[in-house]
């Protein structure tokens, strides 16, 4: 596991999309796994300025999400589908067919799930996965539990994660009650891993990801498992560490 401490959020942001960047310009046709919520936000911002800006190629890049609240529309603002092409996607060369998003919508949930899982295999595996922490220590939508989801799965969402989801609703009675998420084999498979956190809220969950024992009902504890893991945190969300 690498730690890496920055200044503060702006720093830390443009640090992962050094290291996102860098992944691309490697391997060309990377497979990244990309996550949402208002932590990446200022990488994703950093990705676009540097293709803008410094021609960083997106054009054979394949892409699969995290996860997907169930139930909204891929038009609806707080969807994720609206979230990654309002951010992102809009803004570089990358290709339709190679963006993957979990469909929220499906008739089936459980065919869903199992669709995507073998799209992530058909496409070889993902390179590079990034992450985000919940307060509660969750990755992707993979809550406290008694268990480790492994594979793509449908979620019940814990109170703790619709409270904080709440403010990109309206309401907090609009926030979605299920998600469709990666488990944790899935994301365990990736090739890298790097978890983005920052802010002072986190820094309890961070230090119980990296010092705390590996258990399911602190999902970001499996990450001490992994061989190729870097956390990128802001001097607040490493408060507690030595």
């Amino acid at each position: 596991m690498r730690i890496i401490i920055e200044d503060n959020y702006e720093a830390l942001s443009k640090k992962a999309a050094l290291m996102v960047a860098g992944q691309i310009l490697l391997k060309p046709n990377t497979v990244l796994g990309l996550a949402t919520g208002s932590t990446p936000i200022l990488m994703y911002r950093e990705l676009v300025r540097m293709h803008k800006e410094e021609d960083l190629d997106f054009s054979e890049v394949i892409t699969f999400n995290l996860d997907e609240y169930v139930g909204l529309d891929r038009n609806d603002k707080n969807s994720y589908y609206y979230y990654m092409f309002e951010n992102f996607f809009n803004h570089v060369n990358i290709k339709m067919e190679n963006i993957f998003i979990p469909n929220g919508m499906a008739d089936n949930l459980e065919e869903e799930c199992k669709r995507y899982e073998r799209l992530i295999e058909e496409k070889g595996g993902i390179d590079l996965q990034i992450l985000g922490i919940g307060k509660n220590g969750h990755i992707g939508f993979n809550e406290p539990d008694l268990k480790f989801e492994a594979t793509t799965h449908v979620v019940k969402l814990d109170d703790e994660t619709i409270k904080a989801n709440s403010r990109f609703f309206n309401r907090i009675d609009e926030v979605p009650r299920f998600a469709i998420s990666m488990g944790i084999k899935t994301i365990m498979h990736s090739r890298k891993i790097i978890l983005l956190s920052n802010g002072e809220e986190k820094a309890e969950a961070v230090y119980k990801a990296i010092y705390g024992p590996i258990v399911p009902n602190h999902p970001a504890s499996v990450l001490q498992l992994h061989p190729d893991v870097t956390f990128i945190l802001d001097r607040n969300a490493a408060k507690y560490l030595s």
